[in-house]
């Protein structure tokens, strides 16, 4: 069927008010993204709470995303934290980075490297991009963990293709300074240029310190390899 916010709405407010979870999560996120309705904050925490305390694992990570970030509510971590661990509980991918994030800043609960390891270790098997970008960090800066580039370029690979544009602008780095790979200023131009596409702040200026050691050819190439890859959708890139 053809897609319509509006009859979404609709169908979502029918099941909520009813009672259906899945219901008040999507009535929620309808209400948070203004699809179908006028944006309207309040009301998606009104409806994503009603879904989290029924243990709506979705729920759960979106009201403790708008507590995070101060979304429509007061900023508080201790309470985020405390819908994250929930939904990381359940197994939920998204609750599972974003306990990483917590623990990894010290955010609403003591800092904690180990903790941060952990939750994001099981969130990037998952294949959450983000988690493996932040993974590899940890792995590639030995952040509570032991130095292992290898380690660090396998996930920043993972993330990259998934189109994280931070993955992306690190797997360049790793290209452009031959750390657990080949050097490959051709390579890492590639990723750099795709990084800069999903708007990574740092992949165009890596991008200009790089090229100042290419050839115009070497560059064509580059420029030519990230148009492919954006033609096949990261597939097989890399």
């Amino acid at each position: 069927v053809k897609q319509d916010d509006t009859q979404a709405v609709k169908w979502y407010r029918l099941a909520a008010e009813q009672g259906d979870a899945g219901g008040q999560f999507g009535l929620g996120f309808c209400y948070e993204e203004g699809q179908g309705v006028a944006r309207d904050y309040a009301q998606a925490l009104s409806w994503y709470r009603m879904a989290a305390a029924q243990g709506y694992a979705h729920a759960q990570v979106n009201l403790g995303a708008m507590y995070m970030a101060g979304r429509g509510v007061a900023q508080d971590y201790a309470t985020a934290l405390q819908w994250h661990r929930l939904a990381a509980a359940q197994g939920n991918a998204a609750g599972q980075y974003n306990l990483g994030i917590l623990y990894d800043n010290g955010q609403g609960v003591a800092q904690s490297r180990t903790e941060a390891f952990k939750w994001y270790s099981l969130a990037a098997v998952q294949g959450d991009a983000q988690a493996q970008n932040n993974l590899a960090l940890m792995y590639d800066k030995s952040l509570g963990v032991t130095e292992n580039p290898a380690e660090a370029l396998r996930l920043y690979r993972l993330a990259a293709i998934q189109g994280s544009a931070e993955g992306q602008n690190n797997l360049g780095v790793m290209y452009a300074c031959g750390r657990a790979v080949r050097e490959d200023n051709v390579r890492a131009y590639m990723w750099f240029i795709l990084s800069a596409a999903a708007g990574d702040p740092h992949a165009a200026m890596n991008r200009s310190m790089v090229a100042e050691s290419m050839t115009p050819q070497q560059i064509g190439e580059a420029q030519r390899l990230a148009g492919d890859c954006v033609g096949k959708r990261l597939l097989g890139c890399d």
